[in-house]
């Protein structure tokens, strides 16, 4: 990607995060494009205080810093409707660090257009899906935005040359509990990841100091704590008859799992871009919600439309993972999705146990479970005899091929 014309860009939004690759670029930028820059930091729960950003910020001279609170809308308006499809990116990943992206992205623009900027930046690198995901909602939401993507125009294409850059402009470097580089993070309200350093080898299991949101399952109580989530219209809305806000309730969760060991997936992912990347992730929370919300559909979707649900699920997780949340598609999919949810309220008792979680009992005023019907003592409402016909039915193609020899 060739640089932009420094004429041609006056003002530009950076992502902020205070750490050391947004820093870096907030100085590179600052002497490459002589243009004023204007940061932007999210508070999506990543579970530090977001006002040392502001601090820094002002040390390199900024002086239109916006720090934003998302932490409501992102649970509400992402990571539950993201939910309600039940998710996961290649049968595993919650996919906590995509869902993020659209709103960062949104706000970015939000603020370029308040403030009169031509540009935004990223942190993203381009080998990663981040830059995938936070471009395509850029040019969703403002297309003739101009985009400067540092880590595709400049020589600092490693972890080391960027630290030799921070160290010659004094900017601070973050160390790890060992006093050295941190692994690269990525933290919100529904996740952490960890990438880069010893796990780079997909062999080599993780330290257990590098974990941040989870006891190890080896060194949880032995008693299990047993809960129950309220469901109204697909989306929980209580824990133990408690109402809460949508981030309150994913806090608590993030809490109750972690407690229990509850939330580690490590896994080799395909990245949008073409290669193979391995992640740990811990997402204790939404790792209790998946089943759960899985529990309240089994009593309240119809058979056709729980299949229907779990067929265009991986699609949707596809969608998500490489950025198009804000593309007609994903949005005619959350229509449906969204469709089904009408009559998806009810309670589920969980036990949670070291590492597990387990549905204990479900139940719903919606409930399709008839008990009349499925007794295994006598009944009335079933002619067992009616089972014939079906089987033949659905038996004479096979019995067809079969005569023909096939």
């Amino acid at each position: 990607m060739a640089v932009l014309d420094k004429n041609d860009v006056n003002k530009v939004v950076l992502a902020y995060s205070g750490g050391l690759d947004t820093s870096v670029i907030l100085k590179w930028l600052q002497d490459t494009y002589d243009c004023d820059v204007v940061t932007f930091t999210a508070d999506l729960g990543q579970g530090e205080e977001v006002e040392p950003a502001r601090t820094k910020a002002e040390m390199m001279g900024i002086k239109d810093i916006f720090i934003d609170d998302l932490r409501e809308e992102f649970v509400r308006e992402y990571v539950f409707p993201m939910y309600r499809a039940n998710a996961l990116y290649e049968g595993v990943y919650h996919l906590g660090t995509s869902i993020a992206r659209p709103l960062i992205a949104k706000r970015q623009i939000e603020i370029a257009k308040e403030v009169g900027a031509d540009a935004v930046a990223h942190g993203a690198t381009g080998k990663g899906n981040d830059q995938v995901r936070f471009e395509l909602g850029y040019y969703a939401l403002k297309p003739d935005i101009k985009v400067i993507a540092p880590w595709r125009e400049w020589d600092l294409n490693s972890r080391t040359k960027l630290i030799e850059y921070a160290q010659k402009h004094q900017i601070l470097i973050p160390k790890d509990k060992e006093g050295e580089p941190p692994y690269s993070t990525d933290a919100n309200l529904l996740h952490i990841s960890y990438e880069g350093k010893a796990l780079e080898d997909p062999w080599v299991g993780p330290e257990e100091s590098m974990f941040t949101r989870s006891v190890s399952p080896e060194n949880v109580p032995d008693e299990p704590t047993v809960m129950e989530i309220e469901f109204d219209r697909g989306d929980p809305v209580a824990i133990d008859g408690v109402r809460l806000s949508p981030a309150a309730l994913l806090t608590k969760l993030n809490e109750m799992g972690g407690a229990n060991g509850i939330g580690r997936i490590d896994i080799v992912e395909n990245r949008f871009v073409g290669m193979k990347s391995r992640g740990v992730y811990e997402p204790p929370g939404g790792t209790i919600l998946l089943p759960a919300r899985r529990a309240v559909e089994s009593l309240t979707l119809d058979k056709g439309a729980l299949h229907l649900k779990d067929e265009i699920m991986p699609r949707y997780a596809e969608l998500v993972y490489n950025g198009f949340w804000f593309s007609p598609e994903r949005e005619m999919l959350q229509a449906s999705i969204d469709n089904s949810q009408k009559r998806v309220s009810g309670t589920v008792r969980l036990k949670l146990y070291k590492g597990n979680v387990i549905v204990e009992g479900r139940k719903s005023p919606n409930s399709l479970y008839d008990e009349d019907t499925v007794t295994f003592e006598a009944d009335t409402v079933y002619d067992q005899r009616d089972a014939e016909g079906f089987i033949k039915l659905n038996a004479l193609r096979l019995r067809l091929a079969g005569k023909a020899g096939r």
